[in-house]
């Protein structure tokens, strides 16, 4: 083992991020070897960190990333060698699938499910765009082969897959909206809160069922510590970044800006 991998293994070991992190580290090995390229699956914000952080570590390396279209949340990772003077691929394509939205509403996580139940790893998987009637999943070009050819199903809704174009696909345009709050504290449970426009008391509910993420890594106990510039986002809610904290209110409580991503 290099001692860039073990460094890397070391300090991700433990924690959420450990697979990634290996499978990243293997990559960027292989590209160090290869003078060539490596390209990963599909990976969050989080494990797009991760590949940061790999590619810090290598001086041979430099790291990019493409999700299929502009604003993507889940995106590949290329490890590209310095002296790699092609140009990297990162096979992603775009698979639209149509219900009669008449008789069917499907969610993000109906069409997450039937991609489950058709065996695909969710590192095959990139963004899901919802509308009514349809979706465009992107996805990489091997994968887009069998949904063509065996997805017709999601849950009882009969469907209808094709191949899409990524110049299609309009840039994402998220909503944002300012949240001026004070909290008794920067407690997980505190920020979640005022937010998320919810109770103390569910925030922890959420916390407890493993609802909530802290910069994309599981929040493991209400009294966790937040601080500025940190990403809190919540199943089925979205996500909060705190933009400002802005010091303690003569009550004693502390004063946030927040941004809340609808």
């Amino acid at each position: 083992m290099t001692a860039q991998r073990d460094k890397i293994v070391r300090f991700y070991r433990g924690t959420e991020g450990e697979a990634v992190a290996t499978r990243l580290v293997d990559l960027a090995e292989q590209t160090v070897r290869t003078g060539t390229f490596r390209c990963s699956g599909f990976l969050d914000p989080y494990g797009m960190e991760i590949a940061e952080t790999v590619a810090a570590n290598y001086d041979e390396l430099s790291v990019l990333f493409d999700g299929g279209y502009s604003g993507a949340e889940r995106q590949k990772a290329v490890f590209a060698h310095r002296e790699f003077g092609g140009s990297p691929s990162f096979d992603i394509s775009v698979v639209c699938v149509e219900w009669n939205a008449e008789f069917v509403h499907l969610t993000h996580r109906d069409i997450l499910g039937a991609l489950t139940g058709l065996g695909v790893d969710r590192e095959n998987v990139g963004d899901i765009i919802v509308t009514a009637g349809s979706a465009q999943v992107l996805t990489d070009k091997k994968m887009a082969d069998f949904l063509l050819s065996e997805w017709r199903q999601i849950g009882a809704a009969t469907v209808c897959a094709t191949m899409g174009s990524l110049e299609m696909i309009a840039p994402r345009e998220e909503r944002v909206k300012e949240i001026n709050a004070t909290v008794a504290s920067m407690r997980a449970d505190s920020v979640a809160a005022a937010g998320f426009g919810i109770s103390r008391s569910r925030a922890v509910s959420d916390i407890e069922a493993e609802k909530l993420k802290l910069n994309w890594q599981a929040v493991k106990n209400a009294s966790q510590t937040v601080k500025e510039g940190d990403v809190l986002s919540m199943r089925g809610r979205g996500r909060v970044e705190v933009a400002e904290v802005r010091g303690k209110t003569k009550k004693g409580r502390i004063g946030i800006s927040l941004r809340r991503y609808l």
